[in-house]
């Protein structure tokens, strides 16, 4: 019979490539543009309260919000392939070219980000409106996002997605080798997809829990990052799916656990009609 490795695989370290001084130099640097994020993020949550919907949000302001929050929770999580792929260029080329090339690399991470999040602002107007029109129906949306989020910690794209995250070296070496004509911005933007891909089932508890809830962004920030870049990151996928499915469970029954989805008062959209 033959043998069955059950143990997950091990992140890729970014250090296998990077030479000890640029790895504390890019960690140093992902680590003060997250802390900028938040630092933004956090000052934007207390002017926002926790409602359904998207608190009158235009959507270019929501996308400026929501790109923001995904490089809160999200950078320090890329570090492996950010860094690895930024090393490259490095090496590669000079000048206003590297300059060039990276930021068509960051600029592929906010093409998908970007992109996710008008699919966020979608399912948070659609909410919004529905708790408006019926209030009641809140908690049942509750429960769907929750058994949604746990579904998806045990589904194959999960699955896919996070392998990838957690060893992408097989696919940046497939992209060394792709066509040179906006390579970077292609290699950004594919991964950022991965990234979605993974953590989308994450992202989604934000509607009961609340879009500008920071204690879960906090929360689920942590899962994120431990998931891509601790070995028993699929373990930990596993019981917060578990977790979400029990919540999905308590959800129709427990209000405390939809603060997104309850009204603390006139809507936004309604005091600005009143306005009017």
């Amino acid at each position: 019979m033959p043998h069955l490795r059950l143990a997950p695989p091990a992140p890729t370290r970014p250090g296998i490539l990077l030479p000890r001084r640029d790895l504390a130099l890019g960690w140093t640097l992902l680590v003060l543009i997250a802390a900028l994020a938040w630092t933004l993020t956090l000052a934007q949550s207390r002017d926002m309260g926790v409602e359904p919907g998207t608190m009158g949000l235009a959507l270019p302001l929501f996308l400026a919000l929501w790109v923001t929050m995904m490089a809160a929770m999200m950078l320090p999580s890329l570090a492996p392939v950010a860094l690895t792929w930024v090393q490259a260029i490095n090496r590669s080329t000079g000048g206003g070219t590297r300059t060039l090339r990276i930021a068509e690399f960051v600029g592929g991470y906010l093409l998908a980000w970007a992109g996710f999040g008008l699919l966020a602002y979608g399912a948070l107007a659609a909410t919004g409106r529905v708790v408006d029109s019926h209030p009641g129906a809140g908690r049942w949306i509750g429960a769907a996002a929750f058994l949604l989020a746990g579904l998806q910690q045990f589904g194959p794209l999960k699955r896919v997605c996070l392998r990838h995250c957690r060893n992408p070296m097989f696919q940046l070496l497939r992209y060394a080798r792709s066509r040179p004509w906006a390579k970077d911005l292609r290699v950004g933007t594919q991964h950022g997809l991965y990234c979605i891909g993974c953590c989308w089932g994450l992202m989604i508890v934000l509607i009961p829990l609340g879009f500008m809830n920071v204690a879960a962004m906090a929360g689920l920030a942590a899962v994120i990052f431990l998931e891509k870049l601790w070995r028993g990151g699929p373990w930990l996928s596993w019981a917060v799916g578990l977790v979400f499915l029990v919540l999905a469970v308590l959800a129709p029954f427990q209000d405390w656990l939809l603060p997104g989805l309850e009204r603390s008062g006139p809507s936004m959209d309604q005091m600005l009609g009143r306005a009017h």
